[in-house]
């Protein structure tokens, strides 16, 4: 299977819902699309224990970032030890992310715009705004700022502008 031109390219291993999970991924970000498919060959299959035909690995696209998904087993979960941000320009940005990706995800596993999607896999749904006023040269403003984040879900901007421009805290 070949990819792109990236010279890294993260790769997904889930249990046997890659495919699924690619199609999820790929109705949620614009720019995104399916490459190609690879399917176990029985030499494949022996040793990984898949039935042989079934699919091994996707290559994929989202929003013009190459990604792989492998159906490898169980034998490796996803862990909040890797992420993938979402950058957004605005809160209609971050609404949409946040609705798609948390959908039947783990409503615990939500903080700091951090979620995690239903295969297990964590995303964080972050304003690009965010950045800008955690790094204001003004300390305190900052700190109401990080405040003001640390008691949200899904990041919610007029609030974290609104921390930002209080005189007091």
């Amino acid at each position: 299977m070949k990819t792109g031109t990236q010279k890294i390219t993260p790769f997904l291993w889930f249990d046997d819902r890659a495919e699924d999970g690619v199609r999820f991924y790929a109705s949620i970000f614009k720019n995104s699309r399916i490459v190609g498919t690879t399917r176990y060959g029985k030499e494949g299959a022996e040793v990984s224990g898949r039935p042989e035909g079934t699919v091994m690995t996707v290559a994929f696209h989202l929003d013009g970032q190459e990604f792989v998904a492998l159906n490898g087993g169980p034998i490796f979960k996803f862990t909040e030890a890797i992420s993938f941000v979402v950058n957004c320009e605005s809160q209609d940005e971050v609404d949409y992310y946040w609705e798609k990706l948390s959908a039947g995800g783990d409503p615990k596993a939500q903080q700091c715009g951090w979620l995690k999607d239903k295969y297990g896999l964590s995303w964080q749904v972050v304003p690009t705004v965010l950045g800008e006023l955690l790094s204001d040269p003004d300390p305190e403003k900052a700190r109401r700022v990080m405040k003001a984040m640390l008691q949200m879900k899904k990041i919610d901007i007029a609030t974290l502008k609104q921390a930002y421009g209080q005189g007091t805290a």
